[in-house]
């Protein structure tokens, strides 16, 4: 599919893309190539996993922050160098700079998670916490570029941070060379802009398939547009994808490059964590998962060798905990129930023999008594339990239900 006018040229090459991966040699790793075999057999055809949740500092950001960096002039560098992150964008400027021994300073939102903040401080930046969404920290961070004389890094709207990442495609040609379809995450663009840039330049055969957010999938509108169209309050547990407008560099490659892009919705980004915990034994955070989780939605629409990018692994620990459980709800491994039944000795005990009989695992259990919703003998429960499945729900329910209970939610 084109999006750009006839006249229009790529603002990326394989060349610079070659260039970057001799930049980035002895500084990002060639992260590994893993087989899942449980995709494999749902999509018919091998599907790998490109692991740059293994790259340094837990995402490929490294890899455009260094190039962007390691191409300012000297006098910019002594002017340093600042950016606006969450979290993965943060941690890599923070490594490239130290590595290159440029001073960085970071705004992140208040709000962003404690071991991100660490992480990008230990990694040698100053880090200000400024606003409560990235939009205003990202005001911040360009004020202070003005101010200071700092160089502003865009987190995906150049075209060295575009290169920069395209060395990850350079490396899936390397180590999958009959690949036939890569499936790759989209927030703002510059990953998947680098990877078409370079793909498509030695493979036009390979089909390169994008993966939105539904809350937060600002690309179909704009690519049906023809223009970057800014969608309004962003909203996804995947914080590396949540971009509420196209960069403007990457916009074009895509446009022009990127056969098709897909949404996601959040049950199946948790759906997908999981499964990369549990059969890969890989942690990955929402945005990395996005990938799997197109490939779970629709098993039959992808032409195999599938290479499936996992671009990062910074997952706040609670997060994690919260997604996991999602996840497991979505799939019938875990449900919440609440319930009401006569207060008196022993019933207690006696709802939770029935859950023994149809083999439900109690995580958790809350017991109300004194409540101005209740009956002078009633008492509520909430019970967390482990299930095996939808079906196995269906019958938990059942049986509560034939046991006299009465099921509030």
């Amino acid at each position: 599919m084109s999006y750009s006018t006839a006249d229009s040229l790529p603002p990326v090459t394989l060349d610079d893309v070659r260039g970057a991966q001799k930049m980035l040699t002895g500084v990002a790793r060639v992260t590994a190539m893993e087989g899942s075999r449980h995709l494999s057999q749902l999509v018919g055809a091998p599907v790998h996993f490109k692991c740059e949740n293994l790259q340094r500092t837990g995402s490929f950001k490294l890899r455009g922050a260094y190039v962007r960096i390691a191409g300012l002039l000297p006098e910019e560098r002594a002017a340093g160098v600042v950016a606006a992150s969450a979290g993965n964008h943060a941690q890599g400027v923070a490594l490239a700079s130290s590595l290159l021994g440029v001073r960085s300073t970071v705004f992140m939102p208040k709000g962003a998670p404690l071991p991100k903040i660490s992480a990008t401080r230990d990694y040698g930046a100053e880090v200000r916490l400024h606003g409560q969404v990235v939009d205003e920290t990202l005001a911040a961070a360009q004020e202070y570029a003005a101010e200071t004389g700092a160089v502003f890094i865009h987190p995906f709207d150049h075209s060295d941070i575009i290169a920069g990442q395209g060395t990850v495609g350079l490396e899936i040609l390397e180590q999958c060379p009959e690949v036939r379809t890569i499936v790759v995450g989209i927030g703002g663009g510059g990953l998947a802009a680098g990877i078409a840039t370079a793909v498509k330049a030695l493979r036009p055969d390979v089909r390169i398939v994008g993966v939105q957010a539904a809350g937060a999938a600002a690309y179909p509108p704009s690519l049906a547009a023809g223009r970057p169209v800014a969608v309004d309050n962003p909203a996804t547990m995947a914080d590396g994808i949540k971009v509420g407008r196209p960069g403007d560099v990457p916009f074009r490659i895509i446009g022009d490059l990127v056969d098709e892009v897909r949404t996601v919705t959040e049950d199946e980004l948790a759906t997908a964590l999981l499964l990369c915990l549990e059969r890969a034994k890989l942690v990955v955070e929402p945005a990395g998962a996005s990938p799997v989780a197109a490939l779970l939605s629709d098993p039959g629409a992808f032409e195999g060798p599938v290479v499936a990018v996992l671009s990062g692994g910074n997952v706040d620990p609670v997060l994690l905990q919260r997604v996991l459980r999602h996840g497991m709800a979505a799939q019938g491994r875990y449900l919440a129930v609440r319930l009401r039944l006569t207060d008196r000795p022993g019933a207690l005990a006696t709802l939770l023999g029935v859950l023994s009989v149809v083999d439900a695992n109690v995580l958790d259990v809350s017991h109300v008594r004194t409540d101005p919703r209740l009956g002078l003998t009633e008492a509520e429960v909430e019970l967390h339990l482990e299930t095996k499945g939808t079906a196995h729900c269906v019958e938990v329910g059942q049986a509560l239900r034939e046991a006299g209970y009465t099921v509030i939610g």
